[in-house]
């Protein structure tokens, strides 16, 4: 199973490369300050990029440039980024690691060339820079050179404890004064975008300067929650190690099944990422064989199998936008079964009376679902369930249940 997981990943991931993102119009600036218009690459960086890739007409090769090359670039009306030779501090954020953290309270700056995403200019301008889940801000006042606020977690050695430089607010506090400001203005405000944002915009209004917004617009519908009616293909095989003649096919059967799926979007790389959790009910799997076997009085073995459960699909999702109102997705999902009490498989003499039951438990299993969404709201998904064990505590009987399934979704908000 590991091994098709990573299978399945490997191919997703590599099917990325491929999806569609667009070429919006921008510009850059070289480094002999010339404005160049063009069309940007727009792949919703959620890291700093140190490259980009542009055309300079919608129709012409796209090109990379790197940092090197560009001291600035924008895309309109969305981001702006500029190269800044910096000292920033990179040192551990993650209380988890106590053994890499700093000991040292005090940032330890190291410089180094930039792209800076430019949240908010004017008198005092704000900055942004992220490096995997760490995002550090930086500021410049009346054109000053750029510095970083300061915020750092630190191993307090003396008490044991990761405590908090927040230097940040005596730098506001010194460099950014207002008659309408006090101290617990700064005092209240956190180490976050959208209030640092506010409190800028603040001070250049006090001082009578107009704030141009580079921040990003909120985006809408980063949870869905839709109903997922549909019908599953579903067939079981069973086989005994030990006892002769008690191998049954139970052939495929059709049944409805219907979930209810939370979708959480990820916020960057043009919501093409998310997470899906979805609890379906699945409709019983009924079906009845029967063969010849010359142990059992009669001759004939007659086997029923009645398995109903409640699947929990828990996974992610990859879109690839053909245009503004169409997109195909891949799902990758790993399966929690949970079967009723009364699931078995049961085996019965030629006069009815039962020979033996098989008290049904699953294993998990895999997903892989490859669908179309229309206009955000209708969708239709083929899904293909990889073997899943029902039987794996019923010691020398080995089971195949497999399932493909036909899902419509319609998206409630």
């Amino acid at each position: 199973m590991k091994n098709q997981l990573l299978l399945i990943l490997l191919t997703i991931l590599s099917l990325n490369c491929y999806s569609q993102i667009s070429f919006e119009k921008g510009y850059y600036i070289d480094n002999n300050d010339r404005k160049i218009n063009c069309f940007i690459k727009n792949i919703d960086w959620r890291n700093n990029p140190t490259e980009f890739e542009y055309k300079l007409s919608e129709n012409s090769e796209p090109v990379i440039a790197t940092i090197k090359s560009a001291k600035e670039f924008g895309i309109d009306n969305v981001s702006k980024y500029v190269r800044i030779a910096v000292n920033i501090d990179k040192s551990i954020e993650n209380v988890n690691s106590r053994i890499l953290i700093s000991k040292e309270k005090n940032p330890v700056f190291e410089e180094e060339e930039l792209f800076l995403k430019v949240l908010l200019e004017g008198k005092a301008s704000l900055y942004s820079f992220q490096e995997g889940n760490t995002e550090k801000f930086f500021y410049s006042n009346d054109g000053s050179k750029i510095e970083q606020l300061i915020y750092k977690r630190y191993l307090d050695i003396e008490n044991n404890k990761v405590s908090l430089n927040k230097g940040y607010k005596q730098q506001l506090w010194n460099d950014l004064k207002c008659p309408t400001f006090n101290m617990s203005k700064v005092e209240n405000l956190g180490y976050d975008e959208k209030e640092l944002v506010r409190f800028f915009e603040a001070y250049n209004k006090c001082n009578n300067q107009e704030s141009i917004s580079f921040e990003e617009k909120e985006k809408k519908d980063l949870f869905n929650l839709n109903i997922r009616p549909g019908f599953n293909s579903s067939s079981l095989s069973i086989e005994n190690s030990f006892i002769n003649n008690r191998d049954f096919d139970f052939g495929n059967e059709l049944a409805f099944r219907f979930g209810v799926e939370a979708e959480i979007i990820f916020p960057f790389n043009k919501n093409k990422w998310s997470v899906i959790i979805e609890p379906t009910y699945r409709q019983d799997y009924k079906s009845e064989r029967s063969r010849e076997n010359s142990n059992v009085s009669g001759g004939i073995l007659i086997s029923k199998v009645n398995y109903n459960s409640i699947e929990l699909p828990i996974g992610i999702r990859h879109y690839f936008y053909l245009n503004d109102d169409s997109k195909i997705f891949l799902n990758l999902s790993y399966v929690f079964d949970f079967p009723s009490d009364a699931s078995s498989i049961q085996f019965f003499r030629n006069d009815g009376s039962m020979l033996d039951e098989l008290i049904i438990r699953t294993n998990s299993n895999l997903l892989l679902g490859l669908g179309y969404k229309y206009n955000d709201r209708y969708s239709l998904e083929f899904r293909y369930q990889t073997s899943r064990e029902i039987l794996g505590r019923n010691p020398n009987w080995t089971s195949k249940f497999n399932t493909a399934s036909i899902i419509l979704g319609y998206s409630l908000f």
